[in-house]
């Protein structure tokens, strides 16, 4: 039986997930809890070589919609069963970087491939591994694409294929956030993340502070 919690972020770019995630992070293990991190794709050593090939490799450009689903997923198929279950299973506290709810909303919504082939995709991906909570970070479209300008612009530039999609393409991505919120609305919190880093942080707690017992 599962004994630790599953808290996963997401969000379209720019809405600040890795600031929340390291404040949430922090404030957690200051109460004395065991945190594991975790990001998608990613996480495992075959999970960051899928990550690499998805995301930043300069042979990717032919990549196919399917193969992104597909290469996505067996990233996540490897994490669930090499870190997220036996952590769970040790009481752990894991936060996670995105999570499949990132794979209906981009892969979904965004590349336009069949909603139920995503689902089952995913179903066979992570099985009954599903988190306890889902803090989505909203911004308005305007602020995302102006945040990931600015990200490009003054950090060392790693090519990144995903970021490279047009503004249509996010704001379908965006679109299906709003639809998985209103479908899980036990599950998936919203947070408005265009107000300061402290208030977003402390909305993030509100909703955290429940689960810990």
């Amino acid at each position: 039986m599962k004994k630790g919690l599953l808290i996963s972020f997401e969000g379209t770019e720019g809405c600040g997930k890795s600031t929340q995630i390291s404040l949430l992070t922090e404030r957690l293990r200051a109460l004395g809890h065991v945190i594991r991190m975790v990001r998608e794709p990613g996480g495992t050593p075959i999970g960051e070589e899928i990550r690499y090939t998805l995301k930043h490799s300069v042979k990717n450009h032919a990549m196919t919609s399917e193969a992104e689903l597909l290469l996505m997923n067996a990233s996540r198929a490897q994490l669930v069963r090499e870190v997220l279950r036996p952590a769970l299973e040790a009481g752990e506290i894991i936060v996670c970087d995105r999570y499949y709810d990132s794979t209906t909303a981009y892969q979904g919504y965004g590349r336009g491939l069949d909603l139920k082939l995503v689902q089952a995709v995913i179903d066979f991906a992570v099985g009954d591994t599903r988190p306890d909570l889902t803090l989505l970070l909203r911004v308005p479209p305007e602020v995302s694409a102006a945040r990931l300008a600015s990200r490009q612009a003054t950090l060392p530039f790693i090519r990144d294929r995903i970021e490279e999609a047009d503004q249509s393409f996010f704001n379908r991505v965006s679109q299906g956030y709003e639809a998985l919120a209103t479908a899980h609305p036990e599950r998936i919190q919203t947070i408005d993340a265009s107000s300061s880093v402290q208030n977003v942080s402390d909305s993030i707690w509100s909703r955290v502070k429940p689960l810990l017992g």
